[in-house]
């Protein structure tokens, strides 16, 4: 096996895949600014078209975990290479597409190419000496939101000044200067694993994933006492569990359940989880509070582009504090990261109680929360990759991503589901009240709070039995 740090310039490596996970993150928010639009833009409903986001999160979750386990077994830069075709393809598909069907399949593709963020995280453990492995994962980890952040307002500006096609034309050029500088400056990972790819357990949790994430995601436009919905969540608690026997008995299985179950693994995926839903929960109340009309009395009246302008400072915000969040870790541990991430994340959400009121209000929560987010995403990867054997890096880390990623879709739908509940008549529409948003905004601090307890309970050191990342490297003790 090759030792870390051979081959490439550690700086330039960590700044192409700093660059890969933003413009792979980038993917998730251009279709933010064509939401209203897409209806009209596709020729079908509003219904149909939120299939255009449903597609991306779908194809993301059922695919990340295979990603990783391909990355573990044939290596973790030619897998991301592999990641960047359904992202360049994807993109020339929406550009192209005029009507719903290429654009949910542009859309899925898009989708596939998320797991390289996971593999990049994976692969600095490979690439890079000890000493600079810490400040990378926070930084690649960070860029999950740097992206999203960004990509609103640049979004925005686009879709209102060109043509919404000029998106998913620039991204791919972006995706395709991604791959080259990818096989230009990344030095090629080792397999570190043996075996071969569990196909079963792929189908398996792809069908899990899809009936679970459908359900959650689809069940406020179908009904939560629908046959559909329910058919669907009852589907998920039937194949999951059996998807986990099979995972226990094959010899080569897609995601080791026996390590995923050390109290460290275990504990930080279901951190991750609750910090993916408080993560969300404001990004999905912000905005609207930005765009709804003063009339309401509680809106702020302000342009999809204002709002998305008023939102990019949390990003930046976030790769800023990624090489304190490192620092921390490498002086207390990621543990003591990640519970400082959480209360932060749990002081922005509280602060919002008093600064809803005005657009600089929402900037400093939005900055907080991101500092927040900042830490705990950069120090996740650390406490997984400080738990389990080098060979396993990409299968666990692209399962904590799968991880994150569902508690952003129940944040979706709880939050939602909250809104619609609590409304108000504006002009014969259905509007979320003021109390709706400051109900959603507490939901997500208490989820904070939530993942804060839960990283109290994670073990100090790190399990003997593994090949884990140095202490010198993520500062665990």
């Amino acid at each position: 096996m090759a030792e870390p740090g051979s081959g490439g310039r550690p700086q330039g490596i960590v700044t192409v895949m700093a660059v890969a996970g933003i413009v792979a993150s980038l993917t998730q928010t251009l279709v933010v600014p064509l939401i209203g639009e897409l209806p009209v833009l596709l020729g079908t409903s509003a219904s149909n078209a939120s299939w255009v986001v449903t597609a991306t999160l779908l194809a993301g979750a059922v695919t990340t975990p295979v990603m990783g386990r391909l990355g573990d077994l044939y290596g973790k830069r030619r897998m991301m290479l592999v990641c960047t075709v359904p992202l360049v393809l994807g993109c020339v598909v929406c550009a192209l597409a005029g009507s719903l069907t290429p654009m949910i399949i542009g859309r899925g593709l898009q989708g596939m190419g998320m797991g390289m963020i996971p593999l990049g995280i994976s692969a600095l453990r490979d690439v890079l000496p000890p000493d600079r492995l810490g400040p990378a994962i926070a930084l690649m980890s960070s860029s999950m939101g740097i992206g999203g952040a960004l990509g609103l307002p640049v979004a925005a500006a686009v879709a209102e000044y060109a043509s919404w096609r000029a998106l998913f034309w620039a991204t791919a050029v972006l995706s395709l200067a991604v791959g080259v500088l990818i096989r230009l400056l990344v030095p090629p990972t080792p397999a570190g694993a043996r075996g071969r790819i569990d196909l079963v357990g792929a189908l398996g949790l792809g069908a899990g994933l899809i009936c679970l994430l459908l359900g959650v995601s689809k069940g406020a436009d179908w009904g939560w006492g629908s046959g559909t919905t329910l058919g669907l969540l009852a589907a998920a608690a039937i194949v999951l569990p059996v998807w986990g026997w099979w995972e226990l008995r094959v010899r080569d299985p897609l995601v080791d359940l026996r390590v995923t179950a050390r109290p460290q693994v275990l504990l930080t995926n279901v951190a991750s989880i609750v910090v993916g839903f408080s993560m969300y929960a404001q990004s999905l109340i912000v905005i609207q509070i930005l765009q709804l009309p003063e009339a309401t009395g509680y809106g702020l009246g302000q342009s999809m582009l204002a709002s998305g302008l008023w939102m990019a400072p949390s990003g930046l915000m976030m790769m800023i504090v990624s090489p304190v969040g490192a620092r921390l870790s490498a002086a207390r541990g990621p543990k003591v990261t990640l519970i400082v991430g959480s209360l932060v994340m749990a002081l922005g959400y509280g602060s919002s109680m008093l600064l809803l009121g005005s657009p600089w209000g929402l900037l400093i929560v939005t900055c907080l929360c991101a500092v927040g987010i900042g830490f705990a995403y950069g120090s996740m990867p650390a406490l997984i990759m400080g738990a389990v054997p080098r060979s396993e890096t990409g299968a666990a880390n692209s399962f904590n991503t799968l991880m994150r990623s569902i508690g952003t879709t129940v944040s979706a739908a709880v939050v939602g589901l909250v809104l619609s509940q609590l409304t108000i008549d504006f002009g014969g529409r259905a509007l979320p009240s003021e109390a709706g948003f400051r109900t959603g905004m507490l939901i997500g601090c208490g989820a904070a709070l939530a993942a804060a307890a839960i990283t109290l309970a994670l073990p100090g050191r790190r399990d003997p039995d593994s090949a884990a990342v140095p202490v010198s490297a993520v500062g665990q003790h």
